[in-house]
């Protein structure tokens, strides 16, 4: 009996160890032969390997050379623009939205929920026309506002849902103390309710910061003009064109963009773990 439970245990334990592995190798593989594609000499992708043989920066170098049709740095710097204030706006509106729905019952409120999730069924480029055809009558072409706006709009059904379903499971309890207490709602909003739902702010921040940095579709359609483009469009720039492709001074560029992301994630990281205790203690 116990040889066969020791068994089972085996399998089980070498089969999750081998979806593991086999996940790593999808996800490390083409990061790697991105980042030696990056130190390669040449623009061609076809007789390059993970581990350059002579390897080079001249592609990191011609990204900050200042060249007129490589913008480089003055994309990097629209997308963190973009990136940093969506993130503002995703968690303040979030926030008050999830608040809302998790801790006041009013008319329409399920309609709503039901609306939101309706929201998520609906694929981004189907409501591509209609947003050019805003940004042309609002005059906001090339406009990153309009854009950062659109980011946040875009943001708040599924995050309300994640963090609705978060502040749920704070017990009603501790808000009827403070009432007692001759607390507000709003001081209840800010003392109580936000330190212990500090986890889940790391995630909406998280999910509001990477996202423009990834997209192409959204803010291809409203930024047309080289001084406006975001890092996206920039790098697509480098591969459309047909005589001048260059791979890997795009797979430069494109390692360049997991900076942010790494340092947003090295920062936010404590608090999807220790969030909740920390709150716990000052609620």
């Amino acid at each position: 009996m116990m040889t066969g439970m020791k068994g089972n245990k085996f399998i089980r334990l070498l089969t999750s160890h081998s979806i593991l592995i086999i996940m790593a190798v999808i996800i490390i593989y083409p990061l790697l032969w991105t980042v030696g594609a990056s130190f390669n000499p040449g623009n061609s992708l076809v007789s390059n390997s993970i581990i350059p043989k002579n390897p080079t920066l001249d592609h990191y170098k011609e990204l900050f050379a200042g060249k007129e049709s490589l913008q480089y740095v003055h994309w990097y710097l629209n997308s963190l623009k973009i990136s940093i204030f969506t993130m503002i706006g995703s968690v303040i509106s979030v926030s008050f939205t999830a608040y809302a729905f998790s801790r006041f019952r009013f008319k329409g409120r399920k309609n709503a929920l039901t609306l939101f999730l309706l929201l998520q069924m609906i694929p981004q480029f189907s409501a591509l026309i209609a947003l050019f055809v805003l940004a042309q009558i609002l005059g906001m072409m090339n406009s990153h506002w309009l854009l950062i706006l659109l980011y946040i709009g875009g943001t708040i059904p599924m995050n309300t849902y994640l963090m609705k379903g978060y502040m749920d499971s704070i017990p009603m309890d501790l808000d009827e103390s403070a009432k007692i207490d001759g607390a507000s709602n709003t001081r209840i909003f800010l003392q109580i309710i936000m330190p212990l739902s500090r986890p889940m702010l790391a995630v909406v921040a998280m999910n509001g910061f990477t996202g423009p940095l990834g997209d192409f579709v959204m803010s291809s359609t409203i930024l047309r003009t080289p001084e406006s483009y975001t890092l996206p469009i920039g790098l697509y720039n480098l591969v459309n064109e047909v005589m001048g492709a260059s791979y890997t001074t795009f797979a430069a560029g494109a390692i360049l963009i997991s900076i942010p992301i790494a340092i947003a994630f090295l920062m936010l990281q404590k608090h999807f773990v220790s969030g909740l205790t920390a709150g716990g203690t000052k609620g």
